[in-house]
Parts: structure tokens; C-alpha cells; sequence
């Protein structure tokens, strides 16, 4: 969640700003030596692949911003986030991939920082920086994905704050209310706009639902989405006074490698000149069990060891990670329940003949579990479509309904998991939606025009 400030400054850069200003980057930023005295290396392969790392930073903040968004306790130099991005060799694309900060992983034989030598063992991930810093994190991370680290970007997320207030804030959306007593979260269904410490909350909750950090990802995902919208569509890349604020935001607490400087960003900024949110997909690494127990480290995260590779191979060969999907399909209403997990007998109302097929098509089209062979209702004469649902599935019913504009809801006590659609005359069409966790494709990205308010 902090990472993204710092991509976004790449973003930024493309809007001409000047080189004059973009140069203080060197000046501005800590530097690590990540790469020291590295073997054994993965062989590097299409684009650019960097290591986002965000770190604790709450030692930075005001009293009264900790009281005001529960950031109690004392800060800690450990990772809260890891991510890799692949920025594609033409540079029209990037791929975010999250790693569970408990997936389990096995260090490799290393020496610590005071010089005392330590044999490969198993920890959760985020241990590595614990244990190595920037050296052991980069490590672990090409040993477990085969992926080879070109840059190194380490982001305090105190900047996280000052970064979402300087670009004016993210538009957020949510289909269902949610509430985290931990953090002081509490949005009502719909679309919140969020200042720094608003959006701060947002992507620190994960007492939310039962998803816990796995849940939380994909809520730092659609909040990167919201970021890079507002960034590249609302002038913040030409308004010069704007963009030293966000600078200023960002230099404040980030290190990178000695080798990415202000001529390489500057070079990859400007050829991201036309990023958009729709050219950035995300995805979290595959995983079977998000709950593994290992004796003396608790409950751990572990991979896909299938689906992770290919995940991996893919941005190695530079490959696409989400499906194609036509532009004027890929922004849809927002919903609770996903259209897939809907089922749907469609009836036809009317004495419109072929009714019942045409909506029974268009529901599946959009996503729906439809029956596929829709029946004549008793009645021929229903003029408002009507949807008949169990109270058990009312999210299921609210979600079917914002795809059917204008139908009328009608509880049916024990009618079961199936919904009913009576089809009647002022049937329209249908409105494609989504869920706010529906991902697309084997490796479930999404890209961030799919996840940003429409």
C-alpha cells in the first residue's frame, strides 16, 4: 500500500514536468546496496521487474493524527508490503503482483548485519528484512519466484498520508458497508472520496470479513487503482505545484538502489508517458492454504506451487496477466455478490415471443448462471419485470437486480438458492456488474480501470 507512492512518482514524471525538478530525486532519495555480493542469480528476463517493500513509519506521525486514525504503538523497521511490478519492455503495461507478507518461505544461508552466519530456515517473508534488510529480502523473493530484481524501492508508509492528500485525495467504492473496529474504518455502501489518513485506514483494515491480509490486498489494489486514476486524469501531471508536493512526499521516506537514479526513472517515465489505470493489472501470488500451520511460526501462507509458477514464467516472458476484455466492457456496476455465483430461471412474462430467450442470453452474457432453457410464466400479461428471491439470498437478489434496471423485488420464504426472473415489458436490457473480489483469468488480475469508480 505504501509502495504504490513511489510507482506513482513514475507515473508523475511522465507529465513533463521538467528535468530540473525530477534531478532533486537524486538528492531527495536514501540509497541501499541490495545486490551486494549477490551469486547464483535468476537470468533476467523481458522489462523491468522492481521490488516494492513498504515499512513501518509510525514513529513519524502526530499525536493527534495517531489518536484520530488509531495508529497506536511504536513504530518498527519491518515490511508490511511486498510486491513486485513488471513494467512491460514497450512500456505500455504494469503488473502488480502482492505477496503475502506470511507466506511461507525459506531464507537462504546468509550472514546477518553483525557478522554471525545463519543456514537456510524456514520463516513467514516479511521475517527477511527482520533478519537481512534489503540484501536478504531481494534474496528470498528471486529464490521463491525465479524472478530476477532489477530495482529496489523501500517506501515509509508515513508518506503514505501527505502522498493521497498532495495528488487531492482517491475516490473509493464499496458494494456493502464495512466496518473495522481496529482501525477506526467505517464506509457506508457507495462512493467515498478519502483524504490520507481516511485512505490509511482503508488499506490498513483487515478485521473486515473473514479474508483477514488476503482480504486486505485486494483492498490495497483497488486503492493503487483509485490513486493512479486520480494521478493521470485530473491534472496532477501538469500542474507543476501539485507535482512538487507529491515529490516532496515521497522523497521524504524512500531508499532505493544505488542504480536507479534520476536518468533511469526518467527514461522509464517518460516512455510511461500514456500510462493510464487501465494499463496496470494486479493480482496476488496463487495460494492453496491461507492458513497453514508450521511449528514454531504459526499460522503461514503457502503458494500454488502450479498456478505461482506460471504466474512467475509469465512476467518473465513479459506476458500479459489479465485476459483481454473489450474496452467498452470493462467498466460495470458494482455489486455484493458475484454474477457467477448467481443462479438464475429465467420466465417469460409476456406474449412477446422469444422474450424469455433474449434475457436468459443477455444474463449469461454478462456472467449469470442461467438455466439456459427459459419458460412460459402462468400470467402472459406482467408488464414490470419481477425478480423472486429467498431471503436467505437477498444480496444475491440486490445484485441481480441493479443488472435488470426497473425490476421489482419479491421475497419468496424457502423458494432456495435459485433466483426467479418473470421477464415483463419493460425488460430493456441488461446492466453488466461485478463484484468488488470477482477477478478475471488463471492467475485472477484484474486491471485497474475494472477496480477504480466507474
Amino acid at each position: 500500500m505504501r509502495a504504490v507512492t513511489t510507482l506513482s512518482v513514475l507515473v508523475l514524471c511522465a507529465g513533463g514536468i521538467g528535468h530540473a525538478v525530477v534531478t532533486s530525486l537524486d538528492t531527495g532519495i536514501g540509497r541501499v546496496d541490495p545486490f551486494r555480493d549477490m551469486k547464483n542469480r535468476p537470468e533476467a528476463g523481458h522489462g523491468t521487474n522492481i521490488l516494492l517493500v513498504g515499512t513501518d513509519g509510525r514513529d513519524r506521525i502526530t499525536p493527534a493524527e495517531k489518536q484520530r486514525y488509531r495508529l497506536g504503538g511504536a513504530g518498527c523497521r519491518c515490511t508490511d508490503t511486498i510486491m513486485l511490478v513488471h513494467i512491460s519492455a514497450d512500456r505500455k503495461r504494469a503488473s502488480m503482483v502482492s505477496l503475502p507478507r506470511d507466506s511461507y518461505a525459506e531464507i537462504p544461508e546468509h550472514t546477518d548485519p553483525a557478522g554471525k552466519h545463519h543456514s537456510k530456515h524456514p520463516v513467514k517473508l516479511n521475517a527477511a528484512y527482520a533478519e537481512g534488510g534489503p540484501q536478504l529480502t531481494v534474496r528470498t523473493v528471486e529464490h521463491m519466484t525465479g524472478v530476477k530484481v532489477d530495482h529496489y524501492l523501500e517506501v515509509d508508509f508515513t508518506s503514505f498520508m501527505r502522498t493521497v492528500d498532495a495528488v487531492g485525495g482517491v475516490r473509493i467504492c464499496t458494494a456493502k458497508p464495512i466496518k473495522d473496529a481496529y482501525t477506526g474504518l467505517a464506509l457506508t455502501a457507495g462512493t467515498h472520496e478519502m483524504n490520507g489518513g481516511q485512505a490509511l485506514q482503508y488499506v490498513r483494515s483487515r478485521h473486515v470479513d473473514g479474508a483477514a491480509d488476503l482480504g486486505r490486498m485486494q483492498r490495497q489494489q483497488r486503492f493503487m487503482a483509485a490513486l493512479i486514476d486520480r494521478a493521470t486524469s485530473e491534472g496532477v501531471l501538469l500542474n507543476p505545484v501539485r507535482f512538487q508536493e507529491v515529490l516532496s512526499s515521497v522523497l521524504s521516506s524512500v531508499r532505493a538502489d544505488e542504480g536507479f537514479r534520476t536518468q533511469e526513472m526518467l527514461a522509464l517515465a517518460k516512455a510511461m508517458r500514456g500510462f493510464k489505470a487501465a494499463s496496470s493489472e494486479f493480482t496476488s501470488v496463487p495460494v492453496t492454504n491461507a492458513s497453514f500451520p508450521v511449528k514454531g511460526l504459526g499460522s503461514t501462507v503457502r503458494w500454488d506451487p502450479v498456478k505461482s509458477k506460471k504466474l512467475f514464467r509469465a512476467l518473465r516472458e513479459d506476458k500479459p496477466l489479465a485476459p483481454y476484455v473489450p474496452r467498452s466492457t470493462s467498466r460495470k456496476k458494482l455489486v455484493e455478490v458475484s454474477p457467477q455465483q448467481i443462479r438464475v430461471q429465467v420466465y417469460n412474462g409476456t406474449r412477446v415471443r422469444g422474450l424469455g430467450a433474449r434475457v436468459d442470453a443477455a444474463l449469461r452474457a454478462t456472467g449469470f448462471r442461467t438455466s439456459g432453457t427459459p419458460q412460459n410464466w402462468a400470467r402472459r400479461d406482467v408488464t414490470r419485470t419481477i425478480i423472486w428471491f429467498d431471503p436467505r439470498w437477498d444480496r444475491s437478489a440486490r445484485s441481480l437486480a441493479t443488472a435488470l434496471p426497473g425490476a421489482e423485488l419479491r421475497p419468496v420464504p424457502r423458494q432456495g438458492a435459485t433466483l426467479k426472473v418473470t421477464s415483463g415489458e419493460n425488460f430493456t436490457g441488461v446492466v453488466p456488474v461485478r463484484a468488488e473480489d470477482a477477478h478475471q483469468g488463471k492467475f485472477g488480475v484484474v486491471t485497474g480501470d475494472q477496480v477504480a469508480c466507474t
